[in-house]
């Protein structure tokens, strides 16, 4: 895979976005293609910036705040209110999403408690385990007896006969 292919943005997510935003219109494929390049490179101008400024702050993660300063720095502050929004709705669901997390941490029980219900489950499936092979082996048992007994049946039958 070359490098350009590995640094564009995902074909799908932009025919998504022109549809959701052109729902009545066709755009050609030719026109899909330029849009998906002008976005890659929008992507990239920002996020250099936002780099270069997160480089200049000695900081070693690229945050929020820079990335709209380089919005600003770049002449595009007229998207920093828009991209405030985005930003205050993802972190609104990611708020929600940890919420409603069922890790452990969130569950309530203590990790004792849930340790002795694991145990007392898998004692459970054990036991029926055992209970369904027993049933198993008996059926198997009755089987073998009723073989048993059709055979000795056909061999009594068999001395009957006279074979002279």
């Amino acid at each position: 895979m070359a490098d350009d292919e590995e640094l564009t943005l995902p074909r799908a997510s932009i025919n998504k976005m022109i549809k959701e935003i052109l729902p009545n219109i066709r755009v050609a494929n030719e026109s899909r293609e330029l849009i998906l390049n002008c976005c890659t490179e929008f992507i990239h101008l920002i996020s250099s910036e936002a780099n270069d400024i997160c480089n200049q702050q000695s900081k070693k993660t690229i945050n929020a705040e820079h990335v709209l300063q380089a919005l600003d720095r770049l002449g595009f502050g007229d998207y920093r209110a828009d991209a405030e929004a985005v930003m205050k709705d993802c972190k609104a669901v990611a708020a929600k999403r940890r919420m409603q997390s069922t890790r452990l941490e969130n569950l309530g029980i203590p990790e004792e408690e849930l340790l002795r219900q694991q145990q007392e489950l898998f004692a459970k499936a054990r036991e029926e385990q055992a209970a369904a092979e027993q049933q198993q082996w008996a059926q198997l048992q009755a089987a073998a007896q009723l073989m048993t007994s059709m055979q000795q049946k056909v061999n009594e039958d068999g001395d009957d006969e006279d074979y002279s």
